[in-house]
């Protein structure tokens, strides 16, 4: 499947903006089971350079700064993408190894460890205590897969929460939103990474675009889609393998990998500073259209 990426950002302030930095973090990923064929970036106003960068994550990373001033600020992305996968038309073979060999690769392989020991650590918006642990126990026996636990976890947190648009910020903690049930992608995501982190396993978090479906026999509305998130998790003998907790499912070819660190804070969409003063106002569209 091939789609046409679409994402716009809109600032409005309420003051003029006489310095502007930004870093973006929204060039989908080239990888195995995905094709980035072709990404622009639109700046309005625009700006004098552009630097493309690779984060320590692998990410590609775009930085830009604006010095006069202006009270709009528009940041237009637009990118060709193809999602493949393999004869076979699955993605992953669920692995057999179980929650208890899976910490004894841990223990004993250094190398691996040393690989994946930040995904294992507490991050700046993750992090976990007895009662997020607590919440996951049922979850995770040391005789079962560990690919099986997590799909629990996930379906768990798909059944207890509801999605509630604009319910959280970025800054709304874990204990929060787990004695709410309430929250969106990124929180269930930083849930799942928590409670998989807290039992000794690796987990990030993904960031991109989930191609949405209509109701049937309804056209698809421009800008209905919207950035998303999820989890992939270090199965040993087999790699990282991606969940998505929001919606109970193994993501596939509509799921559209843009960026990975150990949380939200490590792959936000667009993040700078202004010298300013005043209100300002955000407006997102995302389109995400087959083509």
């Amino acid at each position: 499947m091939k789609y046409k990426l679409i994402h716009k950002t809109e600032y409005k302030y309420a003051e003029a903006v006489n310095n502007y930095h930004s870093l973006l973090c929204l060039a989908p990923r080239t990888l195995p089971n995905q094709l980035c064929q072709g990404f622009t970036i639109q700046v309005t106003p625009e700006p004098s350079q552009l630097v493309e960068r690779t984060d320590y994550y692998g990410n590609t990373t775009h930085y830009f700064s604006l010095h006069s001033p202006h009270k709009n600020l528009t940041v237009l992305t637009t990118g060709i993408v193809e999602r493949l996968t393999e004869a076979t038309g699955s993605l992953f073979i669920p692995s057999e190894v179980t929650c208890s060999g899976a910490r004894e690769r841990f223990k004993n392989d250094r190398a691996l460890k040393i690989n994946v020991l930040e995904y294992m650590l507490p991050s700046p918006l993750v992090k976990w205590d007895a009662e997020i642990r607590a919440y996951g126990q049922d979850c995770f026996q040391d005789n079962i897969p560990l690919y099986e636990c997590v799909k629990a976890l996930c379906r768990k947190i798909y059944t207890e929460f509801d999605f509630v648009p604009d319910f959280t910020t970025v800054n709304t903690p874990i204990k929060e939103v787990l004695a709410l049930k309430k929250g969106v992608c990124q929180d269930f995501s930083h849930l799942a990474i928590a409670c998989i982190r807290s039992f000794g396993f690796a987990a990030r978090y993904v960031s991109g675009y989930l191609e949405t479906l209509p109701p049937p026999g309804r056209p698809k509305l421009q800008g209905s889609d919207a950035s998303h998130a999820w989890i992939s998790v270090f199965i040993p003998d087999y790699g990282w393998c991606d969940f998505d907790p929001t919606n109970n499912i193994v993501p596939g070819e509509r799921h559209i990998v843009t960026a990975w660190g150990r949380d939200y804070s490590d792959v936000p969409p667009l993040k700078g500073i202004i010298f300013s003063y005043g209100k300002h106002t955000l407006s997102v569209e995302v389109d995400v259209i087959p083509l």
